[in-house]
């Protein structure tokens, strides 16, 4: 249903990318807390096989740490919230705390169309930590004036690393998922400024 619902996401870059250029984007990138935003993204995008997803998860202070929130990356098959998916649990089964600078990324499960995405190989996911995340809203404010949500800055974090293994003539669209607005105050200890 969240899919569905999201899906406008995919279906309106369906038709602004082509407007744009002669088909299909080379990569979609979106943060992935829940995955609500991401799948809403990827789904439209399912069939076509070249447009590769890649899912940006919250890395907080790294994967090592343990303070993060990266379901799919170390996280694994469990239920929470009546879902079988991929959980952030230990041995016991018993969830573990997650850590984000972005609370919106700060959820120990994920969507299980994204677990099937992960399991098939449709998807990619990676962590970008809060530094990367900080980074990222940072570019865009500075090289567009926009400022997005922390959650989507963490996929703005991501970028550098993607667009190293690209090409110049190959196209990615980004998924901003919301306003930094609401976030001035995380902002303002990330960048160690006072309120």
């Amino acid at each position: 249903m969240v899919r569905e619902f999201q899906s406008v996401i995919g279906r309106e870059v369906k038709v602004q990318i082509r407007a744009f250029q002669s088909g299909d984007p080379d990569a979609l990138v979106a943060c992935v807390g829940g995955g609500s935003n991401a799948i809403g993204l990827f789904a439209p995008f399912y069939d076509h096989k070249k447009v590769a997803f890649y899912g940006v998860e919250a890395g907080g202070e790294g994967l090592r740490s343990g303070r993060h929130s990266a379901t799919l990356c170390t996280g694994r098959p469990g239920v929470l919230h009546g879902a079988r998916t991929y959980v952030m649990q230990d041995e016991n089964g018993q969830v573990l705390p997650t850590h984000s600078i972005s609370a919106g990324l700060d959820y120990p499960a994920v969507g299980p169309e994204h677990a099937f995405y992960k399991d098939t190989g449709r998807a990619v996911y990676v962590a970008a930590t809060d530094k990367e995340a900080l980074a990222g809203f940072k570019m865009l404010n500075e090289t567009e004036g926009l400022s997005a949500a922390l959650e989507s800055s963490h996929a703005l974090g991501f970028l550098p690393r993607l667009a190293k293994k690209m090409k110049r003539s190959q196209s990615v669209v980004l998924g901003l998922s919301g306003r930094g607005d609401k976030d001035m105050a995380q902002l303002a200890e990330g960048f160690h400024e006072p309120h």
